[in-house]
């Protein structure tokens, strides 16, 4: 697999843009797998016809956006979920008083199915293609907060099975990326207000018709491949949704 410059990117592209696109290109071909070295600049460099200066510039950006991740006098890796801080890259809700915590999780529902017109359009998918949708219940610091309800292509998860929720020993994304090798590098998250339902007030502990927090968000891998389509609900009596930390980039 030998991912070239022209067949990837716009025309008219900064040069360093378009190698970080070429990167983005062999990652999404699998040419590089989490957690493994991407090959020295030099040979990279030599393969996209650029000169080292521009070569860094475009892996600066990647390992900026934590999609790779230098190590000094070891290379350049592809990034890996871990438990750790990038979990609330993802993770939004937190205490009202700005405590965070990892949520304990409860998976209520799993099941293969037909894909719904709204997650065909979302995920990219054409008719008659299958999802598995499951709903799982989240708890922060013994309350219920949060129930989300996520539909995967089974053409990305092939073989998912419910045991595969139910025993993974880390977070949701770290199994994506260590069973089936798909890495979630990035979300669009819109939010809205919507009122419980009969089901959502007897998980949440609210009244039916109680106002509650709706974000809908799709995940994507490299170069923006959509590989997961979430509803998420959020009672926010106690807890709040937070944008990004006042740090990040683009704050």
């Amino acid at each position: 697999m030998n991912t070239s410059l022209s067949s990837t990117v716009p025309l008219g592209s900064p040069l360093y843009e378009q190698v970080k696109l070429a990167v983005l290109a062999a990652l999404a071909q699998g040419e590089w797998k989490q957690g493994e070295a991407i090959p020295p600049e030099k040979h990279l460099a030599e393969r996209f016809g650029v000169s080292i200066g521009t070569l860094r510039k475009a892996i600066d950006e990647l390992a900026a956006e934590n999609i790779l991740v230098r190590h000094q006098g070891r290379g350049t890796y592809v990034a890996a979920h871990t438990r750790n801080h990038h979990f609330f890259k993802f993770f939004r809700i937190l205490r009202q008083d700005g405590h965070k915590s990892y949520p304990t999780t409860e998976l209520l529902r799993f099941r293969r199915v037909k894909a719904s017109a709204e997650a065909r359009d979302k995920l990219g998918l054409a008719a008659g293609a299958y999802v598995f949708e499951f709903l799982n219940m989240l708890s922060l610091n013994g309350d219920v907060v949060m129930v989300d309800d996520i539909c995967l292509p089974e053409s990305r998860f092939p073989g998912m099975t419910e045991a595969h929720l139910r025993e993974r020993a880390s977070t949701l994304y770290a199994l994506y990326q260590d069973v089936f090798g798909v890495n979630v590098i990035a979300t669009d998250e819109r939010l809205r207000t919507c009122l419980a339902d009969r089901a959502h007030a007897r998980w949440l502990g609210v009244a039916e018709g109680a106002a509650l927090l709706e974000i809908r968000r799709v995940a994507y891998s490299y170069n923006r491949q959509p590989v997961e389509w979430r509803i998420s609900r959020v009672n926010t009596g106690r807890y709040e949704y937070l944008g990004h930390e006042p740090w990040e980039a683009g704050a």
